[in-house]
């Protein structure tokens, strides 16, 4: 049920808003289910903490790794890929399988993925997801696992191979 907004008064402390025009920030109350519970982040806080765990490679550090023999995983959907293109040799492994497909003791590993020193570099449309994305294979134990920032874009905008 949609439910009118409540009218503020002048003078209600409610009613003050740092941006004219803006409605004021409500005030959080215990149990109301639009505060965030104690102890939990928003996904800038993770972003950060995700990050603070990896060195992150340029594009043109992931064409470097690459040559060397490094795997860059690609976790966008299809859809992206087929707006966008994609990365000659990059592996597509779709996000929400992604651990499963990495994992050492995982039975759906793929095949190369039966060590924990691989060198993987995931990359996504523009470096946000990859970031988390490798900071939970870094959770599984693959910790030379990092991200391409700026992702499929930033690799686009360097001039290196696209399809």
């Amino acid at each position: 049920m949609l439910r009118a907004p409540q009218s503020r008064t002048k003078g209600d402390p409610a009613s003050a808003s740092s941006e004219p025009g803006l409605p004021a920030p409500q005030s959080r109350t215990k149990g109301d289910p639009a505060s965030a519970p104690p102890g939990s982040s928003g996904i800038d806080e993770l972003l950060a903490a995700a990050r603070s765990r990896l060195r992150r490679y340029s594009a043109a550090e992931t064409f470097t790794a690459v040559e060397r023999g490094a795997i860059l995983i690609d976790i966008r959907p299809a859809a992206q890929r087929a707006e966008f293109g994609e990365i000659p040799g990059a592996i597509v492994i779709e996000r929400n399988v992604l651990e499963w497909r990495l994992d050492p003791r995982s039975d759906a590993r793929l095949p190369f993925a039966d060590r924990y020193d691989l060198e993987i570099i995931i990359t996504c449309q523009e470096g946000y997801t990859s970031s988390l994305a490798a900071a939970a294979l870094h959770d599984l134990g693959l910790t030379r696992a990092t991200d391409l920032a700026g992702g499929f874009a930033a690799w686009r905008a360097a001039g290196l191979p696209t399809t």
